[in-house]
């Protein structure tokens, strides 16, 4: 006879990527523990569908490694149980004495794309109120930064997807730049199923990747230029559409400012030219740009392998241009948008996490903005910092003399996700203090003087805000282990400690219409949202201002700038170093594993995802291959200026013959990132990921038959 049984179901949604697809959680009760079953749930973005990730989800939350208790580090290196008194108490004298020695930008905050609204939220107001530093940015200038800052610049306003998912059902045509959904985010492909059926999925990667495998059979067409090439290639489309007639004239002048300069700058780039930069041939350009301007329905979509580069937000802006010379945006069939990537990676650039911004996507310069959130806060406008500095630059500071002294990381895993992450784990060992909230103690909590243990995903309230736009409800299902203390309880016990101004609430639900009140009048206008609201089950997309019912389509009738005019913004591909190949280099593309997600830190602990690909593999093409000496099963180094990593060699003709790929889940010798360079776009602070160039050779011939042995 059984001895488990079932309990109330929780209507939740994933914990990982942007899709944020919904998810039943049934609680199941055995004389030994509680644990959580999962189900697909109906919901507009993944119809009762999840990935992997999704189904094993709730395997994560009974981990055998979780933490407990907070950690001290001791003289020894090693660490030890402390009370949370005893470790709050020795964060808050240790900042307190930073702050005076050396002042408040000596202490500085890490966040992440993952955690709830609610969570964002509260850091920034704890970064700038409790510590009064300008040093806060988060992992998602690593993920989104290029696609807001261009969106920002021509929209006058940043959401990843202004439409609904579903409208990509009826799409004729979908041009995907550099993003393989197969792999990312596999439920996504069911709204593609209509566009392939009509033969119009086009793909644009430098790898066959599962998503460029979708248009095989007449279902579309795979477009594989050189890496770092994309620029170069959108503004070849943008010159057949303009040399063709194949602009809307109309829509461009009605809606749009900046046409001439743009069509100046891509005259330059006539399809011949394009090739022999992109290696795409003359007819795929063509043919490309005529089917987006034939389409009754078009979309235009970037990801992460066009914005990962330091040219990454002009890159962005010419997607968008493309996108505006053919009338797309603000249409009810067509448009333009990019795919977010965290679970919250939308909500938490919203909210306060970002060196530049305040709630509601207010630029922390602007007196007005500065004025309405002191308000909110209960405190002087003066008292706010101005903005810091992105990510990496962040980072690049920590340890240094006059710099940043102490950090405090939140929902983030530095040491593997962020570039030159040798320089970065020094960095951390450089200074006085170190604090990690996390669940696991993951390499860069490894690193920490102070480690404390906070909920995962199914144990807490808040809500996240999804790729498109659109508000969630995360609810608790599960109690959180015994010694475990959610984020809104340690941010507000070490503002009391730190004699911080202002309220720092408890209760997620209080933290939410705070945040609501923050964001009134902004441009991610949060102010007639609630929780009752949202657990009705209405569909909530920002912005929603009291009184609204919400924007599942922006720009319908107006883009956001003064004026309602989109802008069309001139871009020119900047001076970038030889591509590889000379003296048998290849150029490092990185990404993700359908089985991981982000640095691996969940994902790892997962039997069932791990067994898959327990090592890190170098997908190489067999001509490369066997220009460097290399077989399938090899174990190679790969080494840059930045660092040294160790991965198998797996061949496949899925990849350009001057390219290797690595994904960026693993730690230790096997982390992508000790090899990918600290460049950054001069604009959004995104580091360039996907272009650098490495050395390749053998370490160990058949590591693969010898570990079977």
């Amino acid at each position: 006879m059984s001895t488990a049984s079932t309990g109330v179901d929780t209507a939740s949604h994933c914990p990982y990527c942007a899709l944020q697809c919904a998810m039943t959680l049934t609680r199941v009760s055995t004389p030994v523990d509680v644990t959580l079953s999962v189900a697909g749930r109906d919901f507009p973005t993944n119809r009762g569908g999840l990935c992997k990730k999704g189904w094993t989800a709730a395997e994560v939350l009974s981990s055998s490694d979780r933490l407990t208790e907070p950690l001290l580090r001791t003289e020894d290196g090693t660490f030890r149980p402390a009370s949370w008194d005893e470790a709050l108490d020795f964060v808050a004298a240790k900042v307190h004495e930073i702050r005076e020695e050396s002042g408040p930008d000596a202490v500085g905050v890490f966040g992440g794309g993952g955690l709830t609204n609610e969570k964002a939220y509260q850091l920034g107001k704890f970064a700038r109120l409790a510590l009064g530093t300008s040093r806060i940015d988060y992992n998602g200038r690593f993920c989104m930064s290029s696609a807001a800052a261009a969106g920002m610049r021509a929209f006058g306003l940043d959401r990843g997807l202004p439409f609904p998912l579903e409208a990509l059902d009826d799409a004729d045509v979908i041009l995907l730049l550099g993003t393989n959904v197969a792999e990312t985010m596999p439920p996504f492909i069911g709204h593609l199923e209509g566009v392939r059926s009509r033969g119009g999925l086009i793909v644009v990667d430098p790898r066959r990747t599962p998503t460029a495998r979708l248009t095989d059979d007449g279902a579309g067409l795979h477009v594989q230029p050189a890496p770092g090439t994309d620029l170069v290639l959108l503004l070849g489309l943008a010159h057949v559409v303009l040399a063709e007639g194949l602009a809307d004239l109309a829509y461009l002048e009605a809606r749009t400012v900046g046409l001439e300069k743009v069509r100046r700058d891509v005259a330059a780039w006539w399809p011949e030219r394009v090739q022999s930069v992109t290696g795409v041939p003359v007819a795929t350009i063509r043919d490309v740009a005529r089917r987006l301007a034939a389409a009754d329905g078009a979309y235009v979509l970037t990801g992460r392998g066009v914005e990962q580069h330091a040219d990454g937000t002009d890159t962005a802006t010419s997607a968008i241009n493309l996108a505006l010379l053919l009338g797309l945006v603000g249409s009810d069939t067509s448009g333009y948008g990019t795919l977010t990537g965290q679970g919250n990676g939308q909500g938490g650039r919203e909210h306060g996490q970002k060196a530049d911004q305040l709630p509601g996507y207010r630029k922390i310069t602007d007196p007005a903005a500065r004025e309405h959130v002191a308000r909110v806060w209960g405190v002087e406008p003066e008292i706010i910092p101005g903005p810091g500095v992105p990510a990496v630059e962040l980072l690049g500071e920590l340890g240094v003399p006059g710099r940043i002294r102490a950090l405090l990381v939140h929902g983030s895993n530095v040491v593997i996700s962020a570039p030159d992450a040798g320089a970065v784990r020094a960095g951390l060992r450089a200074l006085d203090l170190l604090v990690v909230s996390d669940f696991f103690l993951s390499e860069t909590a490894q690193e920490a003087h102070v480690v404390l243990p906070v909920p995962q995903w199914a144990e807490e309230e808040g809500t996240m805000t999804s790729l498109e736009g659109r508000v969630l409800r995360r609810r608790r299902a599960i109690d959180p282990p015994p010694g475990v203390r959610d984020e809104l309880w340690i941010l507000s016990e070490l503002a009391r400690r730190l004699d911080a101004p202002g309220r720092f609430d408890l209760d997620a639900e209080a933290v939410f219409d705070e945040l609501c009140r923050a964001t009134a009048g902004g441009p991610a206008d949060y102010s007639g949202i609630s929780y009752p609201l949202l657990d009705s089950g209405a569909a909530v997309h920002w912005p929603y201002p009291t009184g609204s019912t919400g924007t599942p389509r922006l720009f319908r009738e107006r883009f956001a700038h003064d004026d309602g005019r989109a802008r069309l913004v001139s871009v020119r591909p900047a001076s970038r170093p030889e591509p590889a190949g000379v003296d048998g280099t290849l150029t490092l593309i990185t990404g993700r594993l359908l089985e991981h997600y982000q640095s691996g830190t969940q994902t790892r602990r997962v039997a069932e995802l791990a067994e898959v690909h327990p090592h890190m593999e170098a997908q190489l093409h067999p001509v490369a291959a066997e220009r460097l000496g290399l077989t399938d099963g090899d174990l190679a180094e790969l080494t840059s200026p930045s660092g040294t990593v160790q991965a198998l060699v797996r061949l496949s003709p899925d990849i350009r013959h001057d390219t290797v790929f690595l994904p960026f889940h693993y730690p230790d010798l096997e982390s992508a990132n000790l090899v990918t360079r600290s460049d950054t776009d001069p604009i959004s602070g995104m580091p360039e990921f996907k272009r650098t160039v490495v050395q390749m050779r053998l370490v160990q011939a058949n590591l693969v038959e010898a570990r079977n042995a």
